[in-house]
């Protein structure tokens, strides 16, 4: 090895003088596109809109967000705040396990997903009815008792089917290994 590396070094000494050791100029990467036959792009045209798709996107989400709120204070406009913020709150909670139990549908599990969904239709339904009685009746203990059971309700249930869902992955993968 030592004397291959000793080769090496007395032919880069011989031919020292032969290597091309052109400084180029600052220009070479345009002349080298022109032999290409490759023109300068203009980066500055797609920057902008993409630029511009973005900001459009950021504001679009922005006043669907907005509008969301506006809606369920919208809803709850003669409630006092501490109930909207409650509410509110609470819907944010739901729809986030929702969203959880959505992602989790598979063949296997799509009679559970179905049916927790169901469920989440009456409860809905009630929700809008307490709604429907806070509007005529004013804020009462009972009734805002009654709208906080009906959205802790809904929370403990869709908790207990993400639950329920997880025990079947996990059922279904120890009888899957079993079965191999």
């Amino acid at each position: 090895m030592r004397n291959e590396d000793t080769k090496l070094e007395d032919y880069f000494l011989k031919n020292k003088n032969n290597w091309d050791t052109k400084v180029l100029n600052p220009n070479h990467q345009n002349e080298f596109r022109k032999k290409l036959g490759i023109t300068e792009k203009n980066y500055f045209i797609p920057f902008i809109m993409a630029a511009s798709l973005l900001l459009l996107v950021g504001l679009t989400l922005y006043f669907q967000v907005e509008n969301q709120t506006a809606k369920v204070n919208k809803e709850l406009h003669f409630a006092s705040k501490e109930t909207q913020q409650t509410d509110s709150i609470f819907t944010v909670i739901i729809k986030n396990e929702l969203i959880k139990i959505k992602e989790k549908k598979s063949p296997e599990n799509e009679k559970i997903v179905s049916d927790a969904l169901i469920q989440m239709k009456n409860l809905d339904l009630d929700y809008q009815n307490i709604i429907k009685e806070l509007e005529t009746n004013g804020e009462s203990k009972l009734i805002i008792n009654a709208l906080i059971t009906n959205l802790q309700t809904r929370i403990t249930f869709l908790q207990s089917v993400l639950k329920r869902l997880e025990s079947n992955k996990i059922s279904t993968n120890i009888s899957d290994e079993k079965t191999v």
